[in-house]
């Protein structure tokens, strides 16, 4: 009983789990994931609209348009000098994109956060080249980015459908259950009837037997005579 109660308290939880995550959880990531895609998308439209064409360059770094990549690169780590620790900072624009300075990994780092409609982050380093190479990989890294949302999506609904299924079936072993259930309040019962006087055998025994003292309560039939005290013997 203990068991297969535990086994329906486990079985009941899980569909309480899953009822939720059925009304909330499975609806606000599908949602929420269809947003970044979207995103995604858009932002690969803007990415496209400003490809990379060998010999010619341009980033707005503080209001100033740098067409040298060199200069560009000087000018990024110029402005990071500039950057308060728990602040973010706009510097500027790069193939369609807002650049924005802030610090990460408690001080220890600097990233710049190119934002579209949604956000692309390079960590930078200490070379000035090299941090160009890395804003642009960020960029580049955006078709992967939404294959793997597409991917999650993918995977949320088909855990939402199958969440559908499981949150109808019953518990299986409620049939087992209930049998159990009967069976031991047919024991109970046996238990109370042995506190209350003694083996179930000796009670029903003695409820078939004729009490003794009932036969002396009944009056005698005709023809029977009570007996007569014995006399005493002469002296």
């Amino acid at each position: 009983m203990a068991r297969l109660k535990l086994l329906k308290a486990n079985h009941q939880s899980t569909i309480y789990r899953l009822e939720d995550s059925l009304l909330t959880h499975y609806p606000q990531r599908i949602e929420e994931n269809r947003g970044y895609i979207r995103g995604f998308e858009t932002d690969l439209e803007t990415l496209k609209a400003h490809p990379l064409v060998e010999g010619k360059f341009s980033m707005e770094v503080k209001g100033d348009v740098l067409t040298d990549k060199d200069n560009a690169g000087a000018a990024i780590l110029e402005a990071c000098k500039e950057l308060k620790k728990d602040e973010s900072m706009p510097i500027g624009s790069y193939r369609g994109f807002a650049m924005e300075l802030s610090m990460a990994n408690f001080g220890r780092d600097i990233n710049l956060t190119l934002r579209g409609a949604m956000s692309h982050i390079a960590t930078l380093g200490l070379d000035a080249r090299g941090n160009l190479t890395r804003i642009d990989n960020a960029l580049e890294a955006m078709p992967n980015r939404l294959t793997a949302v597409e991917a999650l999506l993918e995977n949320l609904i088909n855990q939402q459908e199958a969440a559908k299924v499981e949150v109808k079936k019953p518990f299986v072993q409620a049939d087992e259950l209930k049998e159990k259930t009967a069976r031991l309040a047919a024991l109970d019962a046996l238990l109370n009837a042995d506190t209350h006087g003694g083996k179930t055998e000796d009670i029903m025994e003695k409820q078939e037997r004729p009490s003794v003292l009932e036969g002396l309560k009944q009056p005698p039939q005709r023809g029977q005579t009570k007996d007569k005290a014995p006399q005493q013997e002469e002296r």
